[in-house]
């Protein structure tokens, strides 16, 4: 009994190994969080365009390769079946059943089926399952089968008594089983038993299948059954042993002819055509779920899974397949070789190995814990170099040779000597005997030589990535060094150094550098250095071959000696450095077989098949135009408002590889002159566009191959309506009109202004001419005034003369009356005579009124009281003559002229406060 046990626990212990050990094809996970609906996923279709339609908890889940969309079930519940046939997308949920088309905007649009039936639907009825034949859609719920008649739109109804777990569609015919009942098909309208065989009444049918000329059914627990001529047999695969007590959920056959099968706990199995086991896939490695609640093949062979908590992909036929370490077990990978049907890989936690083309689990060498630098066979010996040291492993074996630590790399100089760097310098190994052992360090160069070439028996190169490139000439016996020159200038991080083709090169960022022998320098080769081109991560170089490998951020890059030149092929493979997960600066690639590569990662490794890269045609398609953030018809040539100028594209790829992302490129004619650098972004804004014609070009690749098409979208921008042509002719006229207008009114102003200057011209010439008369006025005042002037001297000095000649009159009259002389009285009265003369005043009247006409008559008009001799007075006092000079003009005394000077105030009526001569001086 205890012999039994060990025996079953080790079968169980190798089974586990075998399951663990195998490279799987890349899965996709798709959480809640990213489609953002329910968990449970319960089935998958996809139209002509590639997009993916599944059947959710919350409603209908659509899937285009960039973006994800849910449609809310008609009647919010959930939504059990999905089946895309020709341009509508039938489904099924509870109390409701029929499909959905696109409108102009490319939203899906639901029609109801279920509710043109005459007859009610059975309480509580589900729909599970769609099937399609010819012009019939079938619709399964667990108490009937419901045909519609695309053409006639008649619906045939099939009602069961037992329940009907699940319909099955194979070639021309629809199976489905009744419960304890068996196997049934439709035919002609109704229902035939196919079998009633024990097998098919006691366990579910899961899927139906046809193989050779018979009928192939999968049980949920006891496998494949073969029914041939009405008889059942089992058919022996690997669900009869190994999987003997897994439930199976779902299954389809794929058209490889495989089976992929989706379990209750057991995750996702697929079995080969003849039925043996080829790979399973569970939360252990990777699924969200073990539960897989759906099934589907898409146009490009991949599986889809709705799962009872989100979904999953697997790309089947991807050119990539993982080992992936997620117990930890390996490490990170820094090197692998294949040596003697062995496939070793050296880690940071040891040497694994495991045989060639087996799902063995790999075991850790014995002794060589620790970090493994390199794995290099020379002459067909295995050498490892090792954090510890340096070690030779022969099968599962290693023998350490040397204890020195940091065991880097391995060159071959002859048959008997290697060459060896390591942390501290440069060591040499001999064969002696058949033994290998440290022979000596070259001694004089103590810098770590992680990367070296020899360049002939007495050069050698090494490459340090902060310090730069060392030449050095060694001893014929590699004892020491001779000659050391250092290069400073091409250096940097993870900078890397090769020998490729006998020539030897030197990768850092600025570039990929070939050393010249004949000038013994290092020049760039610009080829080459194209590959780094804004895309540099690392520059470690791989030989593979005949081939040079290195690694950018979004690719490996494969550089092949060309065919028909001196020059190189370069060929990406668009696996970014994102996805790869490997050491950055230890990266390693290794041949395995014909076109298989192993890529060392972080966490496992992945086989590059680069023969199933891609080589299919794609489309890509503009599935969604946005305007001002709503959508609009992809209709081309449209006409949008000047203001209607914020646009939004949303596009995809439906390719839904891992690790081959879809890349695109677009450019809108009317802006852009150039292609945009390639984005995996799968939208595009443009904001306030001017006005103008336009063109929005699109294109997208899958690693090197382009889309078939270039989608495209027309439209035109109206030019804001004051500048429309009817408003720019308005604009003309308007100018033209204004123009007139301006041309009539600069006339009416310019003859307005001719004539105000004309006028002015008058008023300026009036005015100069009153000015000039003023002048003249002026001029004529002027003389007036002088010749009152030159008049009032004439008076003045006329009226002196009297008053001289009354003076002296008076004068010689005293005299004369002095001398009593009766003789002189003739004499006195001669002078008498003279002195009462009035022609004086009569002489100097006619004198004051040419010089001052006016003041007498003013006077009259003020004082018409005045006497003539008054008159005479104030005449004399507007000369200002004093009363001294004022008496003997009028022959009296000064007193006497007071005496007149008082009664003519009075005269005046003149207040005392007022001057006499003031008043009549401003008269």
């Amino acid at each position: 009994m205890k012999l039994l046990l060990k025996i079953i626990l080790y079968i169980g212990f190798l089974w586990h190994s075998y399951i663990f050990a195998q490279e799987l094809p890349p899965v996709t996970n798709f959480s809640t969080r990213v489609y953002e609906a329910e968990k449970q996923n319960w089935s998958i279709s996809q139209d002509k365009e590639k997009t993916i339609y599944i059947a959710n908890n919350k409603g209908l889940l659509t899937f285009d390769g960039a973006s994800w969309k849910l449609y809310n079930s008609p009647n919010e519940t959930i939504l059990r079946s999905v089946k895309v046939i020709k341009d509508k997308v039938f489904t099924g949920s509870y109390m409701e059943f029929g499909y959905w088309e696109k409108n102009e905007l490319e939203e899906l649009e639901y029609t109801s089926l279920s509710k043109k039936i005459e007859k009610k639907l059975i309480e509580d009825e589900q729909f599970w399952n769609i099937l399609s034949l010819e012009n019939k859609i079938i619709f399964q719920s667990l108490n009937r089968i419901y045909i519609y008649d695309i053409l006639s739109e008649d619906f045939i109804i099939l009602d069961s008594n037992d329940l009907i777990t699940k319909t099955y569609q194979t070639d021309d015919s629809i199976y489905f089983q009744k419960a304890n009942k068996g196997l049934y098909k439709i035919n002609e309208g109704g229902e035939l038993l196919v079998s009633d065989d024990p097998v098919f009444k006691e366990d579910r049918i899961i899927n139906v299948f046809k193989k050779d000329n018979a009928t192939l059914i999968l049980t949920e627990r006891n496998g494949f059954f073969i029914l041939s001529q009405g008889k059942v047999s089992a058919w022996k695969t690997a669900l009869s042993s190994e999987y003997k007590n897994i439930n199976v959920y779902n299954a389809i056959q794929l058209k490889n002819k495989n089976y992929a099968l989706g379990t209750i706990s057991n995750g996702f199995i697929l079995l080969d055509k003849n039925g043996d086991f080829s790979y399973q896939i569970n939360r252990e490695k990777g699924l969200h779920n073990n539960t897989i609640l759906s099934l589907f093949e898409d146009a490009d062979e991949n599986i889809w899974l709705g799962l009872d908590n989100g979904i999953s992909l697997i790309n089947e036929e991807s050119p990539f397949t993982i080992y992936n370490d997620f117990k930890g077990n390996l490490g990170s990978i820094y090197t692998s070789v294949i040596h003697n049907g062995k496939l070793y890989l050296g880690t940071n936690q040891g040497l694994f190995f495991k045989k060639l083309d087996t799902n063995d689990e790999f075991l850790l060498i014995k002794g060589t814990k620790g970090q493994v630098w390199n794995l290099k066979v020379i002459h067909n010996t295995l050498f490892c170099g090792h954090n510890s040291g340096t070690f030779l492993i022969e099968d599962e074996v290693a023998k350490k040779i040397s204890k020195i630590e940091g065991a880097w790399d391995f060159k071959k100089i002859n048959d008997s000597l290697v060459l060896q760097g390591n942390y501290d310098g440069l060591y040499l190994l001999k064969k002696a005997k058949k033994e290998w052992s440290i022979s000596n360090k070259i001694e004089g160069f103590n810098i770590s030589s992680r990367q070296f070439e020899i360049l002939n028996n007495q050069q050698i190169v090494v490459n340090h990535e902060y310090k730069g490139v060392y030449k050095l000439k060694v001893s014929r016996n590699f004892k020491e060094v001779l000659k050391e020159e250092r290069d400073t200038v091409n250096k940097g991080v993870h900078s890397s150094l090769v020998m490729y083709q006998d020539k030897l090169y030197l990768s850092l960022k600025k570039g990929i550098f070939k050393y010249d022998y004949n000038k013994a320098q290092f020049e760039k080769d610009s080829v080459l250095s194209s590959i780094y081109k804004d895309d540099f991560i690392s520059g470690k170089l791989v030989v593979v071959n005949e081939d040079l490998w290195a690694f950018t951020k979004s690719s490996i890059v494969r550089i092949t000696p060309a065919k028909l030149s001196k020059g190189f092929e370069i060929y990406k493979i668009p696996l970014k450095y994102t996805k790869r997960n490997n050491v950055v600066g230890y990266e390693n690639i290794m041949k395995i077989e014909k076109e298989k590569y192993l890529l060392c990662l972080s966490s496992g490794y992945m086989v590059i098949d680069t023969s199933k890269l891609p080589k299919k045609e794609f489309k890509v398609h503009l599935n969604t135009i946005k305007l001002q953030e709503k959508k609009i018809e992809k209709e081309q040539d449209q006409v949008f408002r000047n203001k209607q100028n914020n646009f939004k594209f949303e596009f995809n790829v439906a390719e839904f590889d891992k690790y081959l992302l879809p890349e695109y490129q677009y450019k809108l004619l009317g802006i852009d002159s150039k292609w945009s650098k390639w984005s995996t972004n799968y939208s595009k804004a443009y904001e306030n566009l001017p006005a103008g014609d336009y063109t929005f070009l699109l294109r997208a690749r899958v690693g090197k191959k382009l889309s078939v098409n270039e989608a495209r979208y027309s439209f035109e921008i109206e030019k804001p309506w004051y500048l429309s042509n009817l408003m720019i002719v308005v604009y003309i006229t308007s100018i033209l009109i204004f123009s007139v207008m301006m041309h009539i009114i600069y006339r009416r102003y310019y003859k307005k202004q001719q004539k105000r200057i004309v006028e002015e011209t008058q008023k300026e010439l009036k005015l100069a001419q009153v000015e000039n008369e003023k002048e003249i006025i002026r001029i004529r005042n002027e003389k007036l005034r002088q010749e009152f002037k030159d008049k009032s001297k004439e008076l003045a000095s006329s009226l002196m003369n009297v008053v001289k000649k009354n003076e002296l009159l008076t004068t010689i009259k005293k005299e004369v009356e002095t001398v009593n002389d009766k003789k002189l009285k003739p004499v006195v009265d001669l002078i008498d005579k003279n002195l009462k003369n009035n022609d004086d005043w009569e002489f100097f009247q006619e004198a004051f009124n040419n010089a001052d006409s006016e003041f007498l008559k003013r006077l009259k008009e003020l004082h018409d009281n005045l006497s003539p001799n008054d008159l005479r007075l104030c005449s004399y006092l507007r000369l200002n003559l004093s009363s001294k000079e004022i008496a003997p003009l009028l022959n009296i005394s000064p007193k006497s002229v007071e005496v007149k000077r008082y009664r003519l105030r009075k005269k005046m009526d003149l207040d005392h406060e007022v001057n006499l001569i003031d008043y009549i001086l401003e008269i």
